[in-house]
């Protein structure tokens, strides 16, 4: 049965998949060198050490203490954001968040793994590490550097998380070995394509992802960042050029960690389709938590957030 959702849009945000065609999404052949554009990707970007500096806020928060931080990315790039760290107990483990395209305005704590430390980086361009040049607007931060696939944006924030990482371990190397990544919309997909060549991240969870099934993305309605993708594609013509490198259903036929998505049936914002080929794709040990919708309100919304939160809590309890 589809879910059925009233709802203003001038599409159909569940696109008429059952469940059971959305777990056969597939996706399509990655380029040969794909795995040697991310592994080159990765070999430059741990040239780069992130010289992470925290300052403290003054601010506690659910028993941790609230750090202003700071680290260099690649490119010259500064990243901002804020670091959690617990009050009572040594940092044995560590979280790096991802956030929606959104952006991020301070720390969610819905996920405390004991004895981690939690970092919330704003990615290249957005909330507290914008750049000169590069917009802000999701519509139009989604095309920057879109032309060339060394140039991507979307390439810059992987660089980002995986720098992220590395500011971690250099401020808590206690935590090297029991390192997770949570990563939400825009932060699933950023986090699906940065995880297979980082052996850093023990364990993974993408909540509605997104850049799955690049190809499907290009042709469903949306309101999301895929509908500037789409226009640009009816100007240019030549985006998978680049798009061919940047699928997170691709990259996850690399994934050899665990991996919990949480992925909707329901979402005019990220097409469900492309979430679940991200989840049908990984290759390694996996959890699915079906959710009746995604970007948008539903009246089973906080029991269905209690409970994935909930299995969440089991999963990184094994970082």
């Amino acid at each position: 049965m589809l879910p059925k959702f009233a709802h203003g849009f001038a599409f159909d945000p569940s696109y008429g998949y059952s469940l059971e065609a959305l777990q056969a999404v597939g996706v399509p052949q990655p380029p040969a060198d794909f795995a040697a554009f991310w592994q080159a990707r990765y070999a430059r970007a741990m040239q780069v050490h992130p010289r992470p500096c925290i300052e403290h806020t003054g601010k506690q928060q659910g028993g941790y203490e609230v750090y202003d931080v700071r680290y260099g990315s690649t490119d010259g790039v500064v990243i901002r954001g804020w670091l959690l760290i617990p009050q009572d107990q040594p940092v044995t483990r560590g979280l790096v968040f991802g956030h929606g395209y959104g952006g991020c305005s301070g720390a969610d704590l819905r996920l405390q793994p004991a004895g981690a430390a939690l970092l919330f980086p704003c990615l290249r361009g957005l909330s507290l590490s914008q750049q000169q040049g590069i917009s802000s607007t999701p519509s139009e931060h989604v095309l920057y550097g879109i032309g060339k696939p060394d140039e991507y944006v979307i390439g810059g924030c992987v660089d980002d998380v995986w720098l992220a990482v590395s500011a971690l371990l250099a401020l808590f190397p206690a935590a090297r070995g029991h390192v997770g990544y949570v990563g939400t919309s825009f932060g699933g997909g950023i986090g699906a394509l940065a995880l297979p060549w980082d052996a850093r991240i023990q364990r993974a969870h993408f909540h509605v992802p997104t850049f799955g099934n690049q190809p499907l993305r290009l042709q469903l309605p949306t309101i999301g960042s895929g509908a500037a993708v789409q226009r640009y594609q009816q100007s240019y013509g030549n985006v998978m050029d680049t798009l061919q490198y940047y699928d997170a259903g691709c990259a996850a036929t690399f994934t050899q960690q665990p991996v919990h998505v949480a992925a909707a049936r329901f979402d005019p914002a990220v097409a469900p389709p492309g979430q679940f080929a991200i989840y049908n794709a990984l290759a390694g040990e996996k959890s699915l938590f079906v959710l009746e919708a995604g970007h948008f309100a539903y009246p089973n919304q906080a029991a269905q957030e209690q409970a994935l939160y909930k299995e969440l809590e089991g999963f990184f309890a094994q970082l």
